[in-house]
């Protein structure tokens, strides 16, 4: 089910069956039960209070910090170039990601009733119709900034916008399927932002090695977004939502994660020894070898560590990423 159809008595019924058999607490299921009548109820509302919490700030670090490592990878000097630089995480951050969660959680409203009946929508402090809106003004104000950047950059961002109804919206709604939903995430967050982040200070083509980093960390990404979904195995269960650790079950889709993250590195990492940059592949080396142990702690108890590890051994691979950007400077 996606998050454009409407929930029908006999769909509701079917629901509450699975509710009732989930385990969880009575109070629980009463909230996540008036949160599915909250996200479709027709009418306008909106807290202010509520807008930020939609647009989900926590998201934004990724595709802001893969900007700056496409500004750092090309040599050019940073605070030359600073007012590109703030508008340019701005625009990945703040408003395409912004846009990219309020369109997702129009979409998933009828998922998020069930993982996170507290979220802006399920909670009925901001209406599918309000929440519309939001998502289009943050589209007009993200192409201003990126015009004024480079009249490219506008297209980058309309391509940005495309990606984002492609993984949440009918008919594609790729999100339905971890492998191509994550996949999708994954260079829009990490390669869309790099290698915008290298346009905008070059305005050219980016050099092979900033090309390359950005596909590897946009692949490697696919294991951050597998962890992501562990907190929505149950909606995703409920819904037939066939994330990575629905299919493949908790213990190897964590596995799954890690080898994934760790190959990128390992890619990434012989890309520098290739261009002599010994340096910053001994640190994205160790990096690497620090993100081991705490996989094992993940793999042994997946559902409990993946939250954990999403904030402490996804913030290594991040760092790597910039120990990356800076090893391949011209």
């Amino acid at each position: 089910m996606n998050g454009s159809e409407t929930v029908t008595p006999e769909l509701n019924q079917k629901l509450h069956e699975k509710l009732h058999q989930s385990g969880l607490s009575p109070s629980r299921q009463q909230l996540i039960r008036q949160a599915l009548e909250n996200v479709n109820r027709p009418g306008f509302r909106i807290e202010p209070s509520a807008i930020l919490p939609l647009m989900k700030p926590v998201t934004w670090f990724p595709p802001m910090w893969a900007f700056a490592c496409g500004v750092v990878s090309t040599g050019e000097s940073v605070g030359d170039n600073i007012s590109i630089l703030l508008r340019g995480v701005l625009l990945a951050g703040p408003l395409m990601c912004a846009m990219s969660q309020t369109m997702n959680d129009y979409f998933d409203r009828e998922v998020d009733a069930i993982n996170e009946p507290e979220r802006p929508i399920p909670s009925g402090k901001i209406s599918k119709q309000a929440s519309w809106l939001i998502t289009f003004g943050l589209i007009i104000t993200g192409f201003l900034v990126a015009l004024s950047i480079h009249p490219y950059v506008v297209v980058i961002a309309f391509v940005g916008v495309l990606m984002s109804h492609a993984y949440s919206g009918p008919p594609i709604r790729a999100k339905r399927n971890g492998w191509f939903g994550n996949l999708i995430v994954g260079l829009a967050y990490e390669g869309v932002s790099w290698m915008t982040g290298s346009f905008s200070i070059t305005q050219g083509v980016p050099s092979t090695e900033s090309i390359a980093l950005a596909i590897i960390f946009s692949l490697g990404a696919h294991g951050i977004m597998t962890l992501n979904d562990f907190k929505s195995i149950i909606g995703d269960n409920i819904r037939k939502v066939a994330s990575i650790p629905v299919q493949l079950g908790e213990k190897k889709a964590a596995v799954l994660a890690s080898v994934v993250m760790d190959l990128a590195q390992v890619t990434a990492i012989a890309i520098l020894v290739a261009k002599g940059s010994f340096v910053s592949a001994s640190i994205a080396s160790g990096l690497l070898v620090m993100q081991l142990p705490m996989q094992k702690i993940l793999i042994a108890n997946p559902a409990e560590k993946a939250v954990w590890y999403n904030a402490f051994g996804t913030l290594l691979y991040v760092l790597s990423m910039m120990v990356c950007a800076v090893g391949i400077r011209p």
